[in-house]
């Protein structure tokens, strides 16, 4: 038997990836490359020009869907991130340019090997979801 912690039981997720201090980290990381980053410049441009609020709410947000803390829900309030997401008109691609950053900025934490594996698996289910909520509330011929 392992003695590593079963990802996605208790907060082993949220310990794992280095507790809010390393959400913070690995949010910095993904939205630096996001600016970086020219195949990103369209998702880019749907975020505000100042990223402050949307670098706290993502730490905030996965700080609780990894079992740490409901930071988003104590700061922010309740949120369902399709339905959230689907205002804007979100496609495959730009849900691949998203997944892109993510996959770079989880590169360069100090994370497992497993861990990354995992946390990326588990981030392309709600990209998945965002695309088909977005897809039901602007047609499928998004731009």
């Amino acid at each position: 038997m392992s003695s590593n912690p079963l990802f996605g039981v208790g907060d082993a997720s949220y310990q794992a990836a280095g507790g809010i201090d390393g959400l913070r980290r690995l949010v910095d990381d993904f939205y630096r490359l996001m600016d970086e980053l020219p195949e990103a410049a369209a998702l880019r441009g749907m975020h505000p020009q100042s990223l402050e609020q949307s670098r706290d709410k993502l730490a905030c947000f996965l700080s609780g869907w990894l079992g740490g803390p409901k930071l988003f829900s104590e700061k922010y309030g309740s949120i369902a991130i399709p339905s959230f997401h689907a205002q804007w008109p979100i496609d495959e691609t730009r849900s691949g340019m998203w997944l892109d950053c993510m996959a770079r900025a989880i590169a360069l934490q100090d994370y497992s090997p497993d861990f990354a594996e995992y946390l990326l698996a588990q981030l392309r289910v709600p990209a998945e979801r965002i695309v088909q909520a977005s897809r039901n509330r602007h047609g499928s011929g998004q731009t």
